[in-house]
């Protein structure tokens, strides 16, 4: 019987001091480092995840730090008739760096240049589509100030960027859709009220064919002019 107890207060002793070695190891790290790292990517995680949607105040200085992190300034357009490319100006840098951000999001990709006036205008960025709309809801309802003071006018090929059609008595822009001036020599009248940020540097011929398509009543191209828009370069 002795022994019995002896043997019994021995295996309780040896799982007692093997329960406290355990606990011990298991809230000591090895290395601080790993933990410091993932508490700093689960901050970083609940940062990118708070941007969106964006909103009319999250908006700008959203774009102001995505315009400083991401210095990409050309962008080529893919249609069915053929590509051209689009370099977007310095001087507005919420419009490049909305594009840029926009083109890196895959917002454009798919939708259409969905109002074409002919010796005037090809307009893009919208679409009958629901997963457009889908688009816009994860990225946000916001709406860009105008930057008309620059000295930029609507020049043949500028890409320029239309007023929302909501009441919208400051001119501001709408975001998801551009317009691309086919006019020659340009479309001066629209100076003061839009904002050029950027032009065609090539393949300007695939702006006048885009141009000189038949429309509908609603001024939509009775031949669907789907987009792919891809970044081509940093900024030197």
């Amino acid at each position: 019987m002795q022994r019995l107890c002896f043997f019994l207060c021995l295996i309780f002793t040896l799982m007692l001091c093997w329960s406290c070695t355990t606990k011990a190891t298991t809230q000591i790290p090895q290395n601080n480092t790993p933990v410091l790292e993932v508490n700093r990517s689960v901050k970083e995680v609940a940062k990118e995840k708070s941007d969106f949607p964006l909103t009319a105040e999250t908006a700008i200085p959203f774009l102001q730090n995505y315009g400083k992190e991401n210095s990409e300034n050309t962008v080529r357009i893919e249609t069915p008739l053929g590509s051209f490319d689009v370099l977007l100006f310095e001087q507005t840098p919420y419009h490049r760096a909305n594009f840029i951000f926009l083109t890196r999001k895959k917002y454009f990709n798919g939708t259409y240049f969905h109002r074409v006036v002919k010796d005037f205008i090809i307009q893009g960025g919208n679409s009958d589509n629901t997963d457009t709309g889908q688009k816009r809801r994860s990225i946000g309802k916001y709406l860009l100030p105008p930057d008309t003071r620059n000295g930029l006018k609507h020049h043949r090929g500028v890409i320029s960027m239309p007023s929302s059609a909501i009441e919208n008595p400051h001119k501001l822009a709408s975001p998801y859709e551009f317009f691309i001036v086919q006019q020659d020599p340009g479309a001066y009248h629209l100076d003061g009220n839009y904002t050029v940020f950027g032009k065609v540097i090539r393949g300007m011929e695939v702006v006048d064919a885009i141009n000189a398509l038949p429309t509908d009543k609603r001024e939509w191209p009775l031949t669907n002019m789907r987009m792919q828009v891809t970044v081509l370069n940093q900024k030197k």
